[in-house]
């Protein structure tokens, strides 16, 4: 028999630790490590489970809550920046164009009635140039002076004073009959032609992709919420099933209002987009788009009448390029062309009698305004000053009457189509509106509810 050694029987023992060198602490396991060791020992127990479920459950919700608010918040700023700032300064550059191209209207038909220039025609003129003065300070007011917008802003300020001097002296030497003041009006519409209209065409068009871009923004899906709504949902659902597979329990209470709250915030979410999204995309499509086709018009109305203003005023004096034909009876031409084509868009893009029947209107004055100019050119052509002006300036059958007709019937569209974006705009605005604070609060409650519903399950255990 072999005899085991005298002390008893070998055992193993584990190697000791190392002692820390003098002077050093002795090194123990870092809190990462031990909340690691600690979290794997309670994933070994279902009461550890269910509070690391909890846990991420709340942690969810809570994080769908926060993602739709500020993803909601931002949708929602652009679709207040439509409504507040975007389109007004759109509409406002309009007015500028519109004003400005006015002014020059009043300023040839005025002149056309020799040296008493008629008070009204004074007064409207009057009313223009304040009117433009009046937007330009307020666009400034509303425009980072880094923009593109700034600095047309800056020129239209700059080049305005010198137009309105130019028919200053236009109207005091055609008020002593004096031929110079053909020269300054000519002068003065050159200026209003070539730097001031195109430079509030290109206002018009900043701000007016400007709108475009807020209109986008507050129209784009919000996909991340979208996204962490499914993904909690998906949990939710999951934790309720995993719950009756172990305990045969259909209903946790908790769990369900966590469950009935996410699925609020979800549903409201997409809904309420849906129907913003809806709503400015009719904007744009219906309203803005009309605008911008009526605003287009309306403006080359205006310059048509100017033009045929000033072809009686130049007398031949300005051609063309090549000589070949008068630069304002072209310059007439070319614009009616551009209106007539521009108010068949219109035409199309109306969507009710409200706003196709004023378009209609606009383009049978336009027929007869053209009419009555060819016959007016007739006349002047034939040597007949004065009638050709009665035919253009008179108070009966002239071609301003014709104008009238057609600008008045294009402010009504345009009020009509700005009505119509408004409203639609504001809905859209509106389908957005109390969504960011409610899915916050609403994810709130489904995370308490989600705790609390664990809680019920875990007292089970004590």
């Amino acid at each position: 028999m072999t005899q085991l050694p005298q002390g008893g029987p070998q055992t193993q023992r584990a190697p000791e630790q190392a002692p820390a060198p003098p002077g050093l602490p002795a090194q123990r396991p870092g809190s990462w490590a031990v909340q690691s060791r600690r979290l794997r020992a309670a994933a070994t127990t279902e009461p550890g489970r269910l509070q690391i479920i909890g846990a991420v459950l709340a942690l969810l919700v809570v994080a769908f809550g926060a993602v739709t608010a500020l993803e909601i918040s931002h949708r929602a700023s652009a679709a207040d920046d439509v409504v507040g700032r975007s389109q007004p300064l759109s509409a406002d550059a309009a007015s500028i164009y519109r004003s400005l191209a006015d002014a020059d209207t009043m300023a040839a038909g005025g002149f056309l009635a020799g040296a008493q220039e008629p008070k009204a025609v004074q007064e409207q003129y009057r009313k223009d140039i304040e009117e433009a003065a009046r937007l330009l300070v307020k666009a400034s007011a509303n425009t980072d002076s880094s923009t593109s917008s700034w600095r047309e802003i800056t020129t239209l300020n700059e080049v305005l004073p010198v137009y309105t001097g130019l028919i200053e002296r236009a109207r005091a030497n055609n008020r002593q009959g004096l031929p110079l003041g053909g020269a300054y009006l000519r002068y003065a519409n050159q200026k209003m032609t070539d730097e001031l209209l195109p430079a509030a065409e290109r206002l018009y068009a900043a701000e007016t992709g400007r709108l475009d871009r807020d209109a986008a923004d507050a129209r784009r899906w919000p996909f991340l919420s979208l996204a962490a709504g499914l993904v909690v949902l998906g949990a939710l659902v999951w934790m309720q099933r995993r719950n009756y597979r172990r305990t045969n329990r259909v209903f946790n209470h908790g769990l369900l209002v966590a469950t009935a709250a996410a699925s609020v915030v979800l549903l409201w979410l997409a809904v309420g987009h849906t129907v913003a999204r809806t709503e400015l995309r009719s904007a744009m499509t219906q309203g803005q788009e009309s605008l911008d086709v009526l605003n287009n018009a309306r403006i080359n109305s205006l310059k048509a009448r100017a033009n045929e203003n000033l072809t009686l005023v130049a007398r031949g004096a300005v051609l063309t390029a090549d000589g070949s034909a008068d630069q304002y009876e072209t310059d007439y031409t070319t614009g009616m062309k551009a209106l007539r084509e521009q108010l068949k868009e219109a035409e199309r893009l109306a969507d009710d009698a409200s706003g196709s029947v004023p378009v209609a209107k606009a383009a049978k004055s336009v027929t007869e305004w053209q009419e009555r100019h060819r016959k007016a050119r007739a006349t002047d052509d034939q040597g007949d000053y004065e009638g050709a002006l009665q035919q253009i300036i008179g108070a009966e059958d002239s071609t301003g009457q014709s104008f009238q007709q057609v600008d008045s019937a294009l402010r009504t569209a345009l009020a009509h189509e700005q009505g119509e974006f408004t409203a639609a705009a504001e809905d859209g605005r509106g389908a957005l509106l109390g969504l960011p604070t409610g899915a916050a609060a609403l994810a709130v409650l489904g995370a308490v509810a989600a705790i609390l519903g664990i809680n019920r399950r875990l007292s089970e255990y004590r």
